[in-house]
């Protein structure tokens, strides 16, 4: 190979580096202006949302969804700079698409049940809630799954599809929760007496409703007694408070009056309402 065919190669090998150099610095750039036009567009929506008032796990919801079909949209762009086509590219995905979702059935309905979940609204970020079997406060609803704190502190992940498909309970939606005991009087108890002593010490209870008061009444009798019903009523933050409470108020009144014992003691027990 002469000196001629050696530069020609050498220009041809250096054309080729350049224009291949300069294409990948092109689609860093196109990249990078990508990413900053995807977060302003993805921040001017969630401020014009926010603006109108619209609620935060809405907000998120349509941040995500925004995010995934930009980010699509700006890969499809970068591959058409560098010479794919992507109307092939387009219909590959399309049939990609298909094919992983006729195998990902469940996940692309746990997609379309978490739309709902957001349109539908049963709960939001925040609420505590007893939903797809698990209870606990909702810490973000995502296009697939649902987050939730259980009490013991357990982070769990709960489909969307199976949410929506199940029972929800929202203990967060309403002003007040009910907190339900039981006190077990002896027969010989004054039960006048005794519904005024519980109303007056459970009343006292931090956290318990002052709109709504107890509901202290004689719920049926057994062979030792009539048993009341012990009915507060508090936000749903202080439920376990005020249910605690109520109970040392039961035994502090049964003491301080000096009810009879029944089984040892003033018997406590949950409710059946």
């Amino acid at each position: 190979m002469d000196s001629n065919q050696m530069h020609r190669v050498y220009e041809s090998v250096v054309t080729t580096l350049t224009n291949v150099g300069l294409k990948v610095i092109g689609a860093i750039i196109l990249y990078l202006i990508g990413r900053w036009l995807i977060n302003w567009v993805i921040g001017l929506v969630q401020r014009t949302l926010e603006r109108q008032r619209v609620d935060p796990t809405l907000l998120r919801y349509v941040g995500t969804v925004i995010a995934v079909l930009a980010n699509i949209a700006l890969v499809i762009a970068i591959l058409g700079y560098f010479g794919v086509e992507t109307t092939s590219f387009a219909a590959l995905l399309a049939g990609a698409g298909l094919a992983i979702g006729t195998a990902w059935g469940g996940l692309l309905s746990n997609f379309a049940a978490g739309a709902f979940l957001v349109i539908l609204r049963p709960y939001k970020v925040g609420d505590f809630v007893s939903a797809g079997d698990v209870v606990g406060t909702v810490t973000a609803i995502g296009l697939f799954v649902t987050t939730l704190d259980t009490p013991d502190g357990v982070q769990t992940h709960v489909g969307n599809n199976k949410i929506l498909s199940g029972t929800v309970q929202n203990f967060s939606a309403n002003r007040v929760r009910r907190v339900d005991l039981t006190a077990q009087l002896h027969y010989s108890v004054d039960v006048n007496d005794a519904i005024a002593r519980l109303t007056a010490k459970v009343s006292a209870i931090p956290n318990v409703s002052k709109d709504t008061p107890p509901s202290i009444e004689i719920l049926n009798f057994t062979e030792f007694g009539p048993v009341l019903v012990v009915r507060p009523f508090t936000h749903t933050d202080h439920y376990w408070q005020v249910y605690f409470e109520t109970n040392k108020a039961i035994v502090a009144v049964a003491g301080e009056a000096g009810f009879p014992p029944v089984e040892r003691n003033l018997k406590l027990k949950n409710a059946v309402a």
